[in-house]
């Protein structure tokens, strides 16, 4: 049966936000089954302590609470779900929002631990009103993420837009967390979602996907995913092996953990070799370089893929692909399509 009450904590962990925070915390405090929106400034230098207060609609269900010291999103949505206390848990980026009705459709069926729909990704540029912004009635056709599909799912892949199995943002049994002594690992400044969600369907979450769409996000170049260190990469790939040290995972989960691992860790010798050729000059990157196997090879295929890239753009012969306004995380039929192929 579709939610009736409240019971659902809205968690934004927010830096440097003032100019999105109001447009997210409206959208979440709009849903009747959000009992609590908790926002935590990060140590932000702009105004977003006061933005995401002035947002407050007099329901008395938001709460601001402000870190004098920058710790990064895990602690700081670990710290939202120790001050809160409704029995579901739903993370919202502070310059993302929620489509209308999203909680009635997540909650249609209570099958699940973790439950996701679609993501609307909105080009900046093309996020003039999103207020208004409403998504195709897509059918819900739902399934549930194996440990393998997951983080098969979370491999992205050269010249092809990202859509990592990782951006979802899944409503969450906060039982199931207790239960399992699960929280964001604060290690992690970078895949901290994708950590948190494998180590939770390695502990048998039955983590939902639905494709009706609920969520929007803002795709922009300085978004704070985007500006990762170098050193995050290497923290993401540790992840994966601590990961594998999980009591009795099944060998093909440890595959895709390894295969997980390898592609990160290969993008940060690729970004190390770089951050060393810039800040000691090219001997030295070539000296890392060679130091191993390890190292050489996706270096060498990394600055060689970049390098053809470039020089075939330059002739014409493959093209930068363009960014659509708009675009979803999952491919998805209408409604009437999928009743249609039903029957």
């Amino acid at each position: 049966m579709p939610v009736t009450t409240p019971r659902v904590c809205v968690i934004i962990a927010a830096r440097n936000a003032a100019r999105t925070i109001p447009v997210a915390i409206a959208s979440a405090l709009r849903e009747a089954e959000v009992a609590e929106v908790v926002v935590v400034d990060d140590a932000s230098t702009d105004d977003t302590q006061a933005a995401a207060s002035a947002a407050d609609d007099g329901s008395g269900r938001l709460s601001v609470i402000r870190l004098d010291v920058n710790r990064g999103p895990s602690f700081a949505r670990n710290a939202a779900i120790k001050a809160s206390r409704s029995p579901y848990i739903s993370i919202l980026d502070a310059d993302d929002f929620f489509l209308e009705g999203r909680f009635h459709r997540l909650f249609a069926a209570a099958d699940w631990d973790f439950a996701a729909d679609n993501i609307m990704l909105i080009r900046d540029d093309a996020a003039t009103d999103v207020a208004g912004l409403a998504a195709p009635p897509f059918a819900a056709d739902p399934e549930f993420l194996d440990f393998e599909r997951f983080v098969d799912g979370n491999i992205s892949r050269r010249r092809v837009l990202r859509g990592e199995l990782g951006f979802l943002k899944p409503v969450i049994s906060r039982a199931f967390l207790d239960r399992h002594g699960l929280s964001y690992d604060e290690n992690l400044r970078l895949g901290e979602d994708y950590e948190l969600y494998a180590r939770a369907v390695a502990c048998g979450a039955r983590f939902k996907v639905i494709k009706s769409c609920g969520y929007g996000a803002i795709v922009r170049a300085d978004s704070l995913s985007g500006r990762h260190r170098t050193q995050d990469l290497q923290r993401l790939a540790d992840a994966d092996l601590a990961l594998l040290a999980i009591r009795d995972l099944p060998e093909a989960s440890k595959a895709a953990l390894r295969r997980h691992e390898r592609h990160v860790r290969d993008k940060y010798r690729l970004r190390n070799f770089l951050d060393v050729k810039a800040e000691r000059g090219l001997a030295s990157a070539a000296a890392y370089a060679f130091a191993s196997q390890s190292n050489l090879v996706p270096i060498v295929r990394g600055v060689a893929a970049d390098k053809l890239d470039a020089l075939f753009r330059k002739a014409g012969i493959v093209r930068s692909q363009p960014v659509p306004a708009m675009r979803f995380l999952l491919a998805a039929t209408g409604a009437a399509t999928a009743a249609a192929a039903r029957e």
